[in-house]
């Protein structure tokens, strides 16, 4: 009954706040109701087959959750490069929902995947663990040049005319060339969601908080979303930010729109939540990013999580599903499966695997048989 006031007051407040402004609140039971309801995105010129799984991606946390993988076809526990398997299809016999890949050095190989994961239905999602441009050399010693270097270089990109601005867009062009590349049979392009910046709240990456300013970081997320969008006419992405979500936070939603680049400018609101055992930061921060959901009229979701090689028997059903249960989320995507030392979803053999066949059954998880199709408008939605 406590969580059924707080999920009232929270629609009662984001229905005074869109009333103030004069637009219509919008709930996900919206979706059967006569009157068409609104949705906007950050590209306006969006393909029709985007805008569509733009809208799916709110409407289906009202079904359910789809489970994804990172990486999940190409290799996993045992296993490289076989045709059409996943350690997650070895367990179920059906495939993720939601198709995990890295930007990172993007080749025909990965290309193909998502070609692939659309025709079945799935959908697919790009994370970008992009090399740092101002030290980035083939003679590099980890971390030096990738992504987990840390030097400064925003402000310099940021400079128009400089080189690392030049050399930026460069980058920016071949992303732009991968993501063209990602059409259907007939050469329509393919809808993903794309995580330019994910984890920003670390000081990890030479994107993140130790690297960069508040305006800095803003301004070059709005950067790359113009300059793909508008500059390059990609037209097939929805973007998601990502911040690092791993605790109990006293400002849960402060942090979720840590360095908010705006309304304008992101599509998709998801959390890396690697939180171990602590199942509370795992249901406090699913339950804070659902309702941010409904206060800000965009899908969210659990972008990663897992743990590495320490599952117990029953951790999908205990640990994972109980708040996707209770707070509507689209999706929980696991990390990869690279070797036993290193494997954050199911495999067989795995202390979990039963168990993760368990929380296949459950209804309220999806995977790619259960989905809709989530290229087709759903009814009474409109997305601008």
């Amino acid at each position: 009954m406590k969580q059924f006031y707080q999920s009232l007051s929270a629609v009662i407040f984001c229905f005074l706040f869109f009333a103030s402004c004069g637009q219509k609140m919008l709930t996900r039971q919206d979706a059967g109701a006569n009157q068409p309801v609104g949705l906007t995105m950050v590209d306006p010129q969006a393909t029709a087959e985007t805008k569509a799984l733009y809208a799916n991606l709110w409407v289906i946390a009202q079904k359910g959750v789809m489970f994804g993988h990172h990486d999940s076809p190409s290799y996993g526990i045992g296993w490289r490069g076989d045709k059409d398997r996943s350690d997650v299809k070895d367990l179920t016999g059906d495939h993720p929902a939601v198709y995990s890949l890295d930007m990172h050095r993007i080749n025909q190989t990965k290309i193909d995947f998502v070609k692939a994961a659309y025709k079945r239905g799935g959908v697919s999602m790009l994370v970008w663990h992009q090399d740092n441009p101002l030290t980035e050399s083939p003679d590099a010693k980890y971390p030096a040049g990738t992504a987990w270097d840390n030097s400064k270089v925003v402000d310099q990109i940021l400079t128009e005319g400089s080189e690392m601005n030049i050399k930026y867009k460069k980058i920016l062009d071949r992303v732009a060339e991968a993501l063209h590349a990602m059409t259907d049979d007939a050469g329509q392009p393919i809808p993903v969601i794309f995580r330019p910046l994910h984890e920003h709240t670390q000081g990890w990456n030479w994107w993140g908080s130790r690297a960069t300013s508040d305006d800095e970081f803003i301004s070059f997320w709005r950067f790359i979303v113009e300059y793909l969008r508008d500059t390059k006419n990609v037209h097939n992405v929805i973007y998601a930010i990502s911040p690092q979500m791993d605790e109990v936070y006293a400002d849960t939603r402060e942090r979720l729109l840590y360095r908010w680049p705006g309304n304008d400018y992101v599509d998709f609101v998801g959390i890396d939540c690697y939180h171990g055992r602590n199942k509370d930061a795992f249901f406090s921060n699913v339950k804070a990013l659902s309702a941010l959901s409904l206060e800000l009229q965009k899908p969210v979701g659990v972008t990663e999580t897992g743990l590495e090689n320490n599952h117990t028997p029953d951790y999908w059903t205990n640990d994972v599903l109980p708040p996707l249960k209770l707070h509507g989320v689209s999706m929980v995507v696991a990390w990869r499966n690279d070797k036993p030392s290193h494997a954050y979803g199911p495999y067989k053999g795995d202390a979990s695997a039963e168990d993760f066949v368990k929380f296949y059954e459950d209804s309220t998880t999806l995977f790619e048989k259960d989905l809709p199709d989530m290229y087709k408008m759903p009814k009474n939605i409109i997305v601008k």
